[in-house]
């Protein structure tokens, strides 16, 4: 049996308002992949659940609260990344406490989903955005 790649779980919100926009973040210039466009999120840590992880990350980036059942799974996407495989688990939020506000990131913005292929993301975020077109 090879060697198989361990697998790196993360999470991310496509916050979605009422006009239809979804909330994107900028990381930061001196972050791994800064500049880039994202949804908010992160990894999900040892004995975590996904949404779990959502909850916390999205309190810590952003500063609202979010319960876990107002999440809802939308789509994933895998990639390559050095010896990992990233496995990014896209969820939908259209509920949540508080106002989004740019705590880690360098900026947010919300746009439609068909505006967000123009901007510089990571590579494991465009088919997340390609399925967000689709619906």
């Amino acid at each position: 049996m090879e060697n198989s790649p361990t697998l790196l779980f993360v999470v991310a919100a496509a916050l979605t308002n009422d006009k239809g926009e979804i909330l994107l973040q900028q990381r930061p210039m001196g972050a791994q992949m800064g500049g880039l466009w994202e949804f908010p999120g992160g990894k999900v840590d040892l004995g975590e659940s996904p949404e779990a992880a959502l909850v916390r990350e999205l309190e810590e980036e952003l500063g609202i609260i979010v319960a876990a059942q107002d999440l809802v799974p939308e789509t994933f996407a895998s990639e390559p990344l050095g010896d990992r495989n990233l496995v990014l688990l896209l969820y939908r939020c259209v509920k949540w406490t508080g106002t989004p506000t740019a705590i880690y990131a360098s900026d947010i913005r919300w746009l439609l989903p068909q505006d967000m292929a123009d901007l510089p993301m990571p590579p494991a975020d465009y088919p997340l955005v390609r399925k967000l077109q689709g619906l």
